[in-house]
């Protein structure tokens, strides 16, 4: 069996992790919204112009709470892309209502927004727009959608932390946005998430939401002379050994971001010349969108062309891995799916391979995994690797 040595994702610590850990286990204060889970809030609220920032213990948790904000109900339709993670879908399964499944793009693998209003019908509640790879969803065009039938936006930025349309942060748009910080993005706490919170219907019932379902918040500010139940709700907000952990993270930001996006970046030059030969498809940015780095994918040309892709690496002791398989084709849904055929999350779900990238990855590792593929493809490579002294 060949050993990887390369792997597809490797954590990366900033090396203040365990010192702010200890800060919290000291300041005996670890079942969260302590100093930390409040830090870790101000700052994603001053940086990316969120009303409110609630920490959660996962990106699914923080869409559970969407799910319960947006107040979904059975006999309701949220549209949700089909080529996504689970995640995205079940918290509103779980309230009751009828997931309807969007096609991905021709040129993306989010959701395709010139096909939405077709599926927009009167029992339409919600929208969730995933920014595939960090790169943004056409935000005007459907935030004009959402207008104009009276819908709620929740978009899925687990993978979006750093990234931005026309200026505007991501997550900040829709009404309301949900990020992650497992530990293969770019910003991580092993587990973690967060729920920003855009419009002010949302605010006040948010933390309540968060606090399963009581005004504990209030009570711990002085707002309030008790606290009890008042809502529905769970345990959402994470432990402080968690956001002591995410805090370490946040003030390296910009230094992981420019590591990631000089690896990225020469990933993608160095790739060029075989996407121009057809041999795959390289992410595509529109003008629109900004690149956060957090992912390196190829579109292959089939699915035999992935595998023997995924299969060449591996021998070669690197692991290189697909992505989500379409939710309507799932034998949890597919019974429940409407018939419709969706042809890009289909072609995403067959073709699309990730290729390594993690903060330590060195640039000799990517010219080994780029010099693979050059072999695999019978096409002479002439690149030079430029960054060695970087």
């Amino acid at each position: 069996m060949t050993s990887i040595e390369i792997p597809f994702n490797k954590p990366y610590l900033t090396g203040r992790e365990t010192q702010y850990i200890i800060e919290a286990v000291n300041s005996g204060k670890l079942s969260g919204n302590g100093l930390f889970t409040q830090k870790c809030q101000r700052f994603l609220e001053n940086r990316y112009g969120f009303r409110k920032a609630l920490l959660t213990t996962s990106c699914t948790d923080a869409l559970e709470m969407a799910a319960m904000l947006a107040n979904i109900q059975p006999g309701d339709e949220v549209i949700v892309p089909s080529y996504t993670f689970v995640s995205t879908a079940l918290p509103f399964i779980r309230q009751g209502a009828t997931v309807v499944f969007a096609d991905s793009s021709a040129s993306q693998p989010h959701l395709d927004v010139r096909l939405l209003e077709s599926l927009i019908t009167p029992r339409t509640k919600a929208i969730v727009p995933v920014h595939y790879a960090g790169i943004a969803c056409d935000m005007d065009k459907l935030m004009r959608l959402a207008e104009k039938y009276n819908l709620l936006v929740i978009e899925d930025a687990a993978q979006a932390i750093e990234s931005f349309y026309k200026g505007r942060a991501l997550g900040s748009i829709g009404h309301l946005a949900t990020f992650s910080f497992h530990e293969t993005k770019n910003i991580i706490a092993g587990e973690g998430g967060l729920l920003a919170i855009n419009d002010e219907r949302f605010l006040h019932r948010s933390e309540i939401i968060w606090e399963k379902g009581t005004n504990r918040s209030e009570f711990f500010r002085g707002e309030v002379n008790k606290y009890g139940w008042v809502d529905v709700g769970s345990s959402f907000l994470p432990s402080e050994v968690i956001s002591a952990f995410l805090y370490a993270q946040l003030e390296n930001l910009e230094q992981i971001q420019n590591r990631r996006m000089d690896l990225w970046s020469y990933y993608y030059e160095a790739l060029r010349p075989l996407a121009e030969k057809g041999h795959f498809q390289l992410p595509l940015i529109p003008d629109y969108a900004s690149n956060n780095a957090h992912m390196l994918y190829l579109v292959c040309n089939s699915l035999d062309d992935r595998n023997q892709l995924i299969a060449t690496l591996k021998e070669q002791g690197i692991l290189a891995v697909f992505h989500y398989l379409s939710l309507h084709k799932s034998d949890y849904y597919n019974e429940k799916h409407d018939g419709r055929t969706l042809l890009h999350a289909d072609r995403y779900s067959n073709c699309l391979v990730r290729l390594p990238l993690f903060y330590e990855l060195t640039y000799q590792a990517i010219d080994q995994i780029v010099n693979v593929l050059y072999t695999l493809y019978a096409y002479p490579r002439h690149a030079k690797a430029i960054y060695y002294n970087h």
